[in-house]
């Protein structure tokens, strides 16, 4: 039985756009902030968590990264009269991961068919958590991330301790992912067969993939 390692962000779940919600959150506290300004305070405040996504690496390192990431989209915003833990409150607050329409249908599938399923993602200790918040959870066998396991893809230690934890040779595994950089090339450096999930459509050569994850069952 086939073991299917998928990436998180991008694959079974999106970001929906925070700016919109913070801009309410915020005016719900009294501050009036644009559109613009709530859309480039939370790139920054992106940017910089891609950066230190590492840092969060259990709970008490999170909460510090998050004061952090809190930092800099106060910074970014210039609100007088807006503090810190305002600040994080509205941040957090407006984050939302929903999963892919099709994403629950075709985990179900897969988990009732026996395929063992483990997310691994470049993301913080708290994956576990949103990956619950979206529904998506009790359908996983396990959850690695590059938080907790101190490497990000695509450097293949954090496929190699997927391959531990799942107990299996790279033979028994498919990896599905949103990134030739990091999906498609971490998976083949850990020499684990990759797919690349193009929802753009877009087929690179030399490159198995699918356009919508409801496909993948027919790989396996």
């Amino acid at each position: 039985m086939t073991i299917v390692f998928l990436d998180a962000l991008g694959t079974l779940v999106r970001l929906e756009p925070p700016a919109p919600r913070l801009q309410a959150l915020l005016a719900d506290q009294g501050h009036d902030v644009s559109a613009e300004r709530a859309e480039a305070a939370f790139g920054a405040e992106i940017s910089y968590y891609v950066d230190h996504h590492l840092e969060g690496s259990d709970e008490k390192a999170l909460d510090d990264l998050r004061d952090r990431c809190a930092g800099v989209l106060l910074d970014a915003l210039e609100l007088p009269g807006l503090d810190h833990a305002g600040a994080r409150r509205a941040m957090l607050a407006a984050l939302r991961f929903e999963p892919y329409p099709e994403v629950p249908e075709t985990l179900r599938a897969l988990h009732e068919r026996g395929n063992p399923l483990i997310a691994v993602s470049n993301w913080d200790c708290s994956l576990c958590r949103w990956l619950e918040d979206a529904g998506l959870l009790g359908f996983l066998d396990g959850v690695v991330s590059s938080g907790a396991s101190g490497v990000a893809k695509p450097d293949p230690a954090i496929f190699l301790r997927a391959l531990w934890y799942a107990g299996a040779d790279p033979a028994d595994v498919l990896h599905v992912g949103d990134s030739l950089d990091k999906d498609v090339a971490g998976a083949r450096a850990a020499h684990i067969r990759p797919v690349l999930l193009s929802r753009d459509g877009e087929q690179p050569a030399g490159v198995e993939s699918i356009a919508t994850l409801a496909e993948l069952p027919s790989l396996l």
